[in-house]
């Protein structure tokens, strides 16, 4: 979970990891270790339509995550990062 100084600023202030509650670091509004961000909108034909859920998973929680899944994550290299 992500939280911000200020609206309008969106400076980030802190991310907690939503599986174990651990604070990812953050210096100066820039998110300093890996953490998987998520962001999905139900829509139509579902339970939850148009909810939206966010959450962010730090490294270690991410891994025990895709570890759980029938078929693996599809893993590419990346030239550039963001």
């Amino acid at each position: 979970m992500r939280k911000y100084k200020e609206e309008n600023e969106r400076q980030l202030e802190e991310v907690v990891c939503n599986k174990c509650g651990r604070y990812l670091r953050v210096e100066n509004g820039i998110l300093k270790e890996g953490c998987f961000g998520a962001d999905a909108v139900f829509g139509y034909f579902s339970k939850k339509d148009g909810i939206r859920h966010r959450f962010d998973l730090c490294e270690a929680c991410y891994d025990a995550f895709v570890g759980d899944f029938s078929l693996p994550v599809c893993e590419t290299e990346e030239k550039e990062l963001c």
